[in-house]
């Protein structure tokens, strides 16, 4: 019988008492460090577990198997980025159109930035693990995050705040994604996401309309 993509990825148990989220945190470490030194293709969980500190039993007690393992590091790191999206966004509810989308936008780019080579090896793992589920949600999150900023601007409104949410993101997250799997240098990158937060602007500027005068009174 085929085994499902689910029960492959699934883990055996979740942390429920601190010193078990401790183990985890040490094996998702471990993980991370294994995968940015020797590739997803050597990485084993015997190389994990040596690296975390801990025995492959217990690494086995929650993650049955590499792919699960590798599955639950990109689940978490996808929720870390969007937890600091979705507070970003909040953060700049009410401000000018412009200075939101800057403010949300440079944050998502900062993430990146502070840790590229993590960005970079969990790119590469997303169509070997077929997570695209995993991803697609946290699309889905960063455009109504984007989407409900966006219809608070203080200086005008959208006729679609989701359509315009879903292009922004779009467009950035897509440009991110081709410098870390084409691994360009760091300079090429910089002068990239320089014009990519210059697209940005344009969009916005074309996209708002400003706010209409009030009605004059009848008679």
């Amino acid at each position: 019988m085929k085994t499902s993509p689910s029960a492959v990825l699934s883990r055996r148990k979740c942390p429920r008492q601190a010193r078990s989220a401790v183990t985890v945190d040490a094996i998702f470490e471990g993980t991370l460090q294994v995968l940015l030194r020797a590739g997803s293709t050597r990485l084993n969980t015997t190389r994990v577990a040596e690296r975390a500190g801990v025995s492959v039993g217990t690494l086995y007690q929650y993650f049955p198997n590499k792919q699960s393992l590798l599955y639950a590091v990109l689940e978490r790191y996808l929720d870390r980025l969007m937890d600091l999206l979705e507070a970003a966004c909040r953060s700049q509810h009410g401000r000018p159109a412009q200075e939101m989308t800057e403010a949300a936008v440079r944050a998502y780019l900062q993430v990146k930035a502070d840790e590229p080579e993590i960005s970079r090896a969990l790119y590469a793992i997303v169509t070997e693990l077929d997570a695209c589920r995993l991803v697609e949600a946290a699309i889905q999150r960063a455009e109504r995050a984007l989407a409900a900023m966006l219809s608070s601007a203080g200086d005008g409104d959208f006729a679609d705040p989701h359509a315009v949410a879903r292009l922004l993101f779009a467009a950035v997250h897509g440009t991110l994604r081709m410098l870390y799997e084409r691994d360009l240098p760091p300079v090429i990158g910089s002068d990239m996401e320089s014009q990519l937060m210059t697209m940005c602007r344009a969009y916005i500027a074309a996209a708002l309309r400003p706010p209409q005068a009030p009605a004059s009174p009848a008679g």
